[in-house]
C-alpha cells in the first residue's frame, strides 16, 4: 500500500525557516507523479501551496509564498521537500503532501491519489 509521512513540523518564530520532508514507500516509478504541498488553517480551506510536476518537471507556487518557498524532490530517496524561509503567522496550519500519478502541474486537490497524515506548522509572533 503506497503511503506518505511529512515531517519536520513544529514551532517557529516570524521570520525563521522550516523543511518539511515527505517520505514515499511502496511507489513505483516515482519520477512520473506530480507532488504537491497542500496546508490548511483552521476555519480555512485546503490550499494549494507548491507543487512539482512529474512531467516537464516544472514547479509552481501559491502567490502568498512566491520567494519564500521552494519545492524540491530527490526521487533517488523517494523524498520531497518544502523549504519555508521567511515565515509570517499566516503560513500556520497543517501541511500536507501529496502524489498525482497524471504527471501535471496543478493545485486540483481532488485529482491527487495519495496524502499524508499531515505535520503542524505554527508560526509565532
Amino acid at each position: 500500500q503506497p503511503r506518505l509521512v511529512e515531517s519536520g513540523g513544529g514551532v517557529v518564530q516570524t521570520g525563521g525557516s522550516l523543511r518539511l520532508s515527505c517520505a514515499a514507500s511502496d511507489f513505483s516509478l516515482v519520477e512520473y507523479y506530480t507532488i504537491a504541498w497542500f496546508r490548511q488553517a483552521p476555519g480555512k480551506e485546503r490550499e494549494g501551496v507548491a507543487c512539482f510536476s512529474g512531467a516537464g518537471r516544472q514547479t509552481l507556487y501559491a502567490d502568498s509564498v512566491k520567494g519564500r518557498f521552494t519545492i524540491t524532490r530527490d526521487d533517488a530517496r523517494n523524498t520531497a521537500y518544502l523549504q519555508m524561509n521567511n515565515l509570517k503567522s499566516e503560513d500556520t496550519a497543517i501541511y500536507y503532501c501529496a502524489f498525482d500519478g497524471s504527471g501535471l502541474l496543478h493545485f486540483e486537490s481532488e485529482k491527487y491519489d495519495y496524502w499524508g497524515q499531515g505535520t503542524q506548522v505554527t508560526v509565532s509572533s
